[in-house]
């Protein structure tokens, strides 16, 4: 063979050469690099945006050969099995069967879980109402985009990016829409990310001083039969009532049940740390492989982008909201930003709740009353998306 034939062969079989039959590919590797600035610059939530920006730019570099969505498509239609993955997939497909099987979502719920103490919201269990009113741009959220033409399902599994939870919204995604889980988990982690700029203005606007300046009592001590009781009670009764929602809250109470027996300290350090971090890398850049070009560039997109905007505002909305009738009905000894901690985000949304708080007032320490709602907005979050699978599923 001569040396031109051999130089040829290598271009003509190059990255380089085969982008040129799709300039979307380009687009998207420069969208990949976007999100790593955003990720490592400017630290919004790096330690799953860096992996989801990676595994979008491992998937779209032209001949990688290592995810290929029509295996996937065949999974659905029937047509192909896991079998098939693991026989003809590349490396993102084998490490996206835990994201199509649910199993990540619910292992980092058990991590989630073994890091929380739920302490806050059992001292006052008045939070579980706000954890319940900041899912009000889950449903909001989903009655808008069926208003804009998307299916049943497709709604549902947007309109969970208003719990501000990623893992619940990969979780849904996946049984629900899987060919938009790549707009939707990126839409979940980008606004989990932004939190500090979101909510302010939204709290501010919504709340006078005086409200913002409302010391809080200090919380009662909780005992540990409580915490020992308490995840098992919830475990029974909810998935008892949503079945569907067994894997994920399952994993999040079995976690914090480790945590809190005092008998199983090696198993909550691993689920905390060891676990958490392998389950994380592994579900991050198999989500960000399924952003290939010809799915993720499309309006749809946009749309889903949009919705889990106002989805999440919504949801920082109906928070602050209940707490002000919740300020009122107490004579002025509940704090109204502590509802706008009702989402998900565990606990960077508690922390936004002190930032404003001791902003009007140095004096006040709302964190662990914030902490409150958080948790309940995990479980409630988990609790919609259960309710949403038992319809659309």
């Amino acid at each position: 063979m001569k040396i031109i034939d051999i130089l040829s062969k290598l271009w003509e079989t190059s990255g380089f050469y085969l982008l040129a039959a799709d300039w979307r590919q380009l687009l998207m590797i420069v969208i990949a690099c976007v999100l790593l600035y955003l990720g490592l610059v400017k630290k919004f939530e790096p330690l799953l945006l860096v992996g989801i920006a990676f595994g979008m730019l491992l998937a779209n570099l032209p001949g990688s050969n290592v995810f290929h969505p029509d295996l996937w498509d065949g999974i659905v239609n029937g047509s192909k099995t896991y079998n098939d993955v693991l026989h003809d997939g590349g490396l993102l497909d084998v490490l996206y069967i835990g994201v199509k099987a649910g199993v990540y979502p619910s292992l980092i719920f058990m991590g989630v879980g073994a890091m929380t103490d739920f302490g806050p919201m059992l001292a006052n269990a008045k939070s579980v109402l706000l954890g319940a009113a900041a899912q009000l741009g889950i449903f909001s959220a989903f009655i808008l985009a069926i208003a804009l033409g998307f299916p049943g399902n497709v709604a549902a599994s947007i309109g969970i990016i208003g719990g501000a939870d990623g893992p619940t919204a990969i979780w849904l995604t996946t049984k629900l829409a899987p060919d938009y889980l790549a707009p939707i988990a990126i839409a979940a982690y980008s606004y989990m990310a932004l939190i500090p700029l979101i909510q302010p203005p939204i709290m501010r606007a919504l709340t006078t001083k005086k409200e913002r300046e409302c010391k809080m009592d200090q919380l009662r001590p909780v005992s540990r039969k409580e915490k020992i009781l308490f995840p098992i009670i919830v475990v029974i009764f909810v998935c008892m009532l949503l079945p569907s929602v067994a894997p994920l809250l399952g994993a999040l109470m079995l976690g914090n049940l480790f945590r809190e027996c005092g008998l199983t300290d090696r198993l909550s350090d691993t689920a905390q740390n060891a676990m958490m971090n392998i389950v994380t890398i592994f579900l991050s850049i198999s989500v960000g492989a399924t952003a290939m070009a010809d799915r993720f560039l499309t309006w749809s997109t946009i749309k889903i982008v949009f919705l889990g905007l106002f989805a999440f505002c919504l949801s920082t909305v109906g928070g602050v909201l209940f707490g002000k009738i919740m300020y009122k009905v107490s004579g002025g000894k509940i704090n109204p930003l502590i509802g706008s901690a009702g989402v998900s985000a565990v606990p960077m949304a508690a922390r936004v709740s002190q930032v404003e708080g001791q902003r009007a007032n140095p004096r006040n320490f709302l964190l662990m009353h914030a902490m409150g709602p958080n948790v309940a907005g995990v479980i409630g979050s988990a609790i919609a998306a259960g309710f949403l699978l038992a319809v659309f599923g």
